[in-house]
């Protein structure tokens, strides 16, 4: 039977999201606004903003932001990119300003231009959900708030960062983790409990799916125990401390997956450990790339000191492969049963070489490893998103 509501038109709001030159940035907000449009209750606009970058700055990098457009359409998705400020070392503090008076502007032409809006969908918490909260009350529409993973567990260290979080969590129409550990910290933290939801993130099950190890392990050159390490090149992701692991386990290739500001500090750690020809730095890399990494490994190894729901787990799992990661945050809620992978005891190199040792001495079958990652549809989570909003608007 159709369902009789009408449907919920949103504005999902996020610096954290994919565009023309940064197809990967973000992409687990994109990916879960896609599921939820799918569905049929919900139509979206974007407002992804992008920081400004001022004339005589010509980095490859900066020279990438500057050629992002300023709207396009992703996925069927309309996406508007409006500039903003962001200045650096007091940026932490100036950003949720520059950043709302950039939305401002924007959304003031879309209302004019007779966009029709319930309410905001506000993925990080800061800046982003802090300066959506001052929209909100603006423009009369509610906000729901996504948190992450550092929006929650590291920025509310800072005391005036901290503040506007709490503030925000108060003007907030409701809230969602992905997953219970950030809902206990911004509990802690003094946001009320009775707003917060939990609702953990999917793995897109076409995407990553089991594919023929044998061919791609000869398309790549790789033989022997492979291990793969996908993320952020920045020491908060560990790829130091596997590196450091790897010239204990003689065997083993690495393949690291993602760019970063450490790539040259990693390059000099596997020099200076002699395992310069076991590691290979593969850069930023496509889905379909992905899933060949995942598919090529025998385990999946994430040592990040924080997190909120890792996606490069599931992502793994549903190729078959099994995953070893640190103990934090919503990682633990991710690995829970031995044909997921196993959790590290510490965080450290010595632990990463003894959970290498324990999984491949009984390595889980990766038709079991697959099974457990289809229990993270996107279904629930998009259900719980729609049910949400409807609360708020019937209110």
């Amino acid at each position: 039977m159709q369902d009789p509501s009408p449907t919920i038109s949103i504005l999902t709001l996020s610096t954290l999201f994919p565009n023309a030159l940064q197809p990967s940035h973000g992409i687990f907000v994109e990916t879960r606004l896609r599921r939820l449009v799918a569905d049929g209750k919900v139509k979206a606009r974007v407002l992804a903003p992008v920081p400004w970058v001022p004339p005589g700055l010509t980095s490859a990098e900066m020279e990438k932001l500057r050629a992002i457009p300023d709207f396009e359409q992703r996925n069927t998705l309309d996406v508007d990119h409006p500039r903003y400020l962001v200045i650096p070392k007091v940026g932490m503090n100036l950003t949720p300003h520059t950043l709302y008076r950039a939305m401002r502007k924007r959304l003031r032409k879309m209302l004019d231009a007779g966009l029709k809006i319930d309410l905001i969908d506000a993925h990080y918490f800061y800046p982003d959900g802090v300066a959506a909260t001052w929209l909100g009350a603006e423009f009369n529409l509610p906000v729901v708030i996504t948190a992450r993973g550092t929006d929650i567990n590291l920025i509310p260290e800072y005391p005036r960062p901290r503040r506007l979080i709490l503030e925000a969590a108060d003007n907030a129409a409701a809230m969602i983790t992905v997953c219970q550990a950030l809902k206990d910290r911004l509990i802690e933290l003094g946001a009320p409990a009775s707003k917060i939801t939990t609702l953990r993130n999917g793995v897109d099950l076409e995407k990553f799916h089991v594919k023929d190890r044998a061919a791609l392990r000869s398309q790549l050159g790789v033989s022997g125990l492979v291990l793969a390490s996908v993320g952020l090149l920045i020491e908060r992701k560990g790829h130091h401390l596997i590196i450091e692991a790897l010239k204990r386990v003689p065997d083993a290739t690495l393949l690291l997956a993602g760019s970063g500001p450490d790539r040259q500090k990693l390059e000099e750690l596997a020099a200076s450990l002699g395992v310069k020809d076991r590691v290979r730095f593969l850069g930023s890399v496509d889905q379909k790339t992905l899933c060949d990494i995942y598919n090529c490994a025998d385990i999946s190894i994430l040592a990040s000191s924080r997190e909120g729901w890792a996606n490069v787990l599931l992502e793994s799992m549903a190729c078959g492969t099994p995953v070893l990661g640190s103990a934090v945050w919503g990682t633990p809620e991710v690995i829970a049963a031995p044909e997921a992978g196993l959790l590290l005891k510490n965080r450290d190199a010595e632990s990463i070489v003894a959970g290498i040792n324990q999984l491949r001495g009984a390595m889980p079958d990766r038709a079991a490893t697959r099974r457990y990652a289809e229990k993270f549809d996107w279904q629930s989570t998009t259900d719980g998103q729609v049910a949400i909003f409807r609360s708020i608007l019937n209110r």
